[in-house]
Order: C-alpha cells, then structure tokens, then sequence
C-alpha cells in the first residue's frame, strides 16, 4: 500500500516538474521599453550638479536682550517635533558669556546655486530677507561674503553676488519638457546639512499656491534649509528652486513646492540688469467664476477671471472695464482661471498695450489696455452717502430682499449709472451672501437703474430656477446665485 501510494507522489512530483518547465517557456517575455525602466541612478547627477550648489548662511545685528530669547525659542520648536539641531545654529546661551549689543547672530541657513561662473547666485528671497550679511560656502568649503543684487517677494526670488571665477554654474532646463510622474533630485542644505540629496517625482505642475507662480509640486525631501536650492531633472538641468512645503508640523510631509525656472530665470535677469522687478498692472480686483455663476450668466463653463473691482484712474477704468465684467482672454490668451491673469499682464512691459476680451451681460467684447505698473495697492473706501429713503416694498420681499434708491452721492463714488440699495436681505437673499448695504446692479444679465426696474425684472423671472445677481460692496462687485425654492 505505502510502495502504491509513493510511486503516485513520485509520478505527480515529475509530472509536475515537466508541467512546470513546460509552462515556464511559455511565458511572455517583456517588452524592451518595460525592461529598461528600472530605478534610476543618481550618482552621476551628483556629481555634476552639486559642485554648483551652495550653503547660504545670513547674519545679523541683534541687541543682546534679543539674542537669548530668539535662539531659545527656536531650540524649544526643534525639541518639540524631534527635529535634529543643526550644526550651525547657537545652543542656549551659557551662564557665563552674554551676547555683546550689536553682535552679529546666525539668523538662518539656506541654499542655492551658481547662475554664472564670474559669481551670480540664485537662492530664495526669504533666505536673505532681513539680513545683515550673507556668507556663501561652497563644497569645496570655500567662503565668500556675498552682495544681495536684488530680491523679489512677490516670486519669492533673490539674486547675490560672490566675486570669484571660474565657477562650476548650472544649466537651466526647459521647462515645457518637465512631465508629471517625471524623476527629479534636489540638493541643499536641511537643517544645515550641507549636501544632501533627496529625489522623487514631479507629481503636478501649474499648482496655484501664489499671486504670480504656477508651482512645480513633488514628493522630493524639503525641509528647512533646503529653499533656494535647485530641483533638477535626469539630464543634469536645474528646473525650479525649491521654495516651500505643505507641512502641519513643521518638517516634510509628502508635498514641496519649486518655482519652475523660467519664471525664476526672468526674475533674475532684471534683478541683475536693474536690481528690481518691474511687472504690468491694468488696476483690477479679482475673484474666481464659479461653474453655477457661469451658466446662470450663458457663459457656459467655468473660466476667466471675475472682475470685482475696477482701480479710479487705472488702466482698466481707461480702457472701460468694468466690475462685473469677466475677462476670458489676455491678448488672445484664454484665462482659464482667474491666477492666469495676474501672471500673463505682470510678465508685459509697462507702456505696452493689449487686448483684453471681456464677457458682459451675454456678450464678449474686446477692449484695448495700456498697461501700467504695478504699485502698492490702494485700501478700498467705504461708500459715503445720505440717509436712505424710506424702502419699498414689493417682488423682492419674496425673495427676501427690500431695496431703495441708491443716493446720488454713493452712485457717483462708486462710479455706476443706477442699481438699487440693499436694506434687508434675509431668508433666501440672505442665504446667497447678500447682506444690508449692498448694491444690486444687475439681475439675470439685465442692467437695473431703479427700484422700478429692478421689481420689473424680478416678475419677468422664474423663480423656480437660481437668480444671478450683480452686486457692489464697496468698490467691490460680486456676481450671487439666489435659489428662491430653497
């Protein structure tokens, strides 16, 4: 019984042996293209790019009653996340040494790298912000005082100068070839560690985390320190300076953020060429248009960007823009998202002039713009006006509205033909932001200059469906979406 039981088990074991063999050379062999995709490596990449990477370290004049206190603090946030202390920055103040008045502290470590080999040098404007002075280190551990050439908050770039030669400088890549999902490295300097190489991979681009940068967004190591070093591609080129992560804790969490480099790349030239950045401006406040926005006003999709307000004697008032309007195209760029707009005119010549397509109660129109120069904002300014008269009652209760005559004094300030003055808003108008004060110039893309029109318009409506609304707050216009069947 046994002999007839193992012969089976031998016979089982040999066939399955030839099965075996059998089917292994029927598996398919995988393509060449899925074959060469292996991890890649870096080493070589390193050692070409990190001789153009450099350690900023920035100094400054502090008095001695400030020193103890700042350093401590920082001490106490490096101990409470478990964070290694860098090597470069002070440990609390011993007993028997106090700081001399006006001595100079490190105030912070950074990175960057080589532009040009005659000493140019790209970081972060955050790095040498409030800076006394800049010592730049390079990896063969020379030190060099540097001179800030410029430095540009609203990009978050900066350029300094070493006097030196012969400079290893970078080279700068193309940044229309950069592909999500695409490996990159970065090189820099967290928490003071010198040289040190993370990677990973691009996983967006055109991320909107600022006023004038679309960011380039990876799962690549940054933590601080690392700003104003280099992103860099397969090929050895720089594509983006590192810049910011999204961290609750205050260390790397799986999202960074680099300026893509040739919005870099025009920054520092007119940094070096002028030591500032001079952008185009048309004098407009504006907001995102909602899809519901979109097609309660015919403008199909979701696009453009909404005009809320327009500046007093800014070249969109010039050029008869006005609040309420939606531009849609920039010189026959289309505006995707209202971002795109302040990035496409702060890259134009002041003096320059442009076409800017706006979308107006169902129409587009095209209108001619000077461009301007960007300034300092202006503070929006309270409408003043006379005491109202008494409201009128009527269709708009229904919707929980009751309007008056907007004074002449306020039509003139804030620059508009008619309208009707908000003085109760509740019940569904309530719940679509309007509140009391406001100034109702149109409904449902039909311009109103009175109460009378503005009753005359609501009857014509259907309420079963959402009413748009075109507000003034302020100097600021508001497109709101009420549902009277809510």
């Amino acid at each position: 019984m046994l002999e007839l039981n193992w012969k089976p088990l031998r016979s089982c074991m040999t066939a399955g042996l030839i099965a075996a063999a059998a089917v292994s050379t029927l598996v398919p062999v995988a393509p060449a293209w899925a074959q060469s995709r292996t991890l890649p490596d870096f080493t070589d990449l390193v050692e070409q790019v990190g001789p153009s990477v450099v350690n900023i370290r920035t100094l400054e004049k502090v008095k001695a009653s400030a020193s103890g206190s700042a350093d401590e603090q920082m001490l106490e946030f490096f101990r409470r996340f478990g964070i290694p202390v860098p090597p470069n920055m002070p440990r609390a103040p011993r007993p028997d040494r106090s700081p001399q008045p006006d001595e100079d502290q490190p105030r912070g470590v950074g990175s960057g790298f080589i532009l040009t080999a005659d000493g140019f040098v790209m970081t972060n404007a955050h790095v040498v912000e409030g800076a006394d002075e800049v010592i730049v280190t390079l990896t063969d551990k020379r030190e060099f005082k540097a001179k800030i050439i410029g430095a540009d908050k609203r990009s978050d770039v900066a350029v300094v100068k070493i006097e030196a030669t012969g400079l290893p400088a970078v080279k700068i890549g193309d940044i229309n070839r950069l592909k999500v999902g695409e490996w990159v490295m970065a090189i820099g300097s967290p928490f003071g560690l010198e040289n040190t190489v993370t990677a990973g991979i691009v996983s967006a681009k055109q991320r909107d985390t600022g006023d004038y940068l679309p960011f380039i967004q990876t799962d690549v190591a940054i933590n601080p320190g690392n700003s104003g070093g280099p992103l860099i591609n397969m090929r050895g080129e720089v594509v983006g300076i590192n810049s910011q992560i999204y961290s609750r804790s205050g260390g790397f969490q799986g999202i960074s953020f680099s300026i893509p480099i040739d919005e870099a790349a025009r920054v520092s030239d007119q940094l070096r060429s002028t030591g500032k950045v001079t952008r185009g401006r048309i004098g407009v406040q504006i907001d995102q248009v909602t899809k519901e926005v979109a097609e309660s006003i015919g403008l199909g999709k979701a696009q453009g960007a909404l005009v809320r307000g327009v500046e007093s004697g800014a070249p969109a008032e010039k050029a008869g823009i006005e609040a309420g309007d939606i531009i849609i195209k920039f010189d026959g760029k289309p505006i995707e998202k209202s971002s795109d707009l302040p990035r496409m005119v702060g890259n134009v010549k002041p003096g320059t002039k442009a076409v800017v397509t706006v979308f107006r109660r169902g129409a587009s129109k095209d209108l001619s713009v000077t461009i301007g120069e960007v300034e300092p904002e202006k503070p929006a300014r309270k409408a003043s006006g006379q005491e109202p008269k008494p409201p009128v009652a009527g269709p708009a209760q229904a919707i929980g509205l009751v309007v008056s005559e907007v004074p002449d004094a306020q039509k003139k300030e804030l620059k508009i033909k008619g309208g009707v003055k908000v003085d109760t808003a509740d019940a569904a108008a309530a719940r679509a932001g309007l509140k009391e004060g406001d100034v109702i110039v149109a409904i449902a893309n039909s311009e109103i200059t009175s109460v009378k029109e503005f009753e005359a318009a609501l009857a014509k409506i259907d309420k079963s469906k959402p009413i748009n609304v075109l507000f003034r707050r302020g100097e600021w216009a508001q497109y709101a979406l009420i549902r009277p069947s809510r």
